[in-house]
């Protein structure tokens, strides 16, 4: 299973409940901890360092693994329950419609799409794409 696919699992297991994420009986999650823990075993240097540890004190990989596995959902619990601020998009629009602007003369400067301008309705997030358009707006 892919890495997105797994994060998937774990976004439809949490749905809009995250505090679903602390119980051990959803058979999907607990299969997307157990690769991200077999990954992070194998690429991540904390956690590398981390199992060696664990290994020096007598525990068994197995044991090893369910800690991994309740500390992956514990971070997975803290990104999914951290308010995140996001930039107010909602000056956009307006300072374009004003200086009479068309989406499309907006799209060809920055050399994208049209469809990619949508960010000024807040249905699409890129905040530096937002910062740049702001200041050539401004200097427009």
């Amino acid at each position: 299973m892919s890495a997105p696919t797994t994060a998937a699992q774990l976004l439809v297991t949490a749905g809009g409940n995250p505090d679903r994420l602390r119980t051990e009986g959803d058979r999907g999650a607990n299969s997307a901890l157990y690769r991200i823990a077999l990954v992070r075993m194998s690429s991540d240097a904390r956690t590398r360092e981390y199992v060696a540890r664990q290994t020096a004190a007598g525990r068994t990989k197995k044991e090893i693994i369910r800690l991994l596995k309740r500390a992956i959902a514990r971070e997975v619990f803290r990104y999914l329950t951290t308010p995140v601020s996001v930039p107010d998009v909602s000056d956009l629009r307006p300072a374009r419609q004003a200086k009479n602007i068309t989406l499309t003369t907006v799209a060809e400067h920055f050399g994208v799409w049209p469809a990619v301008i949508c960010i000024e309705r807040g249905t699409r997030r890129d905040d530096d794409l937002a910062s740049a358009y702001r200041d050539w707006l401004a200097a427009a």
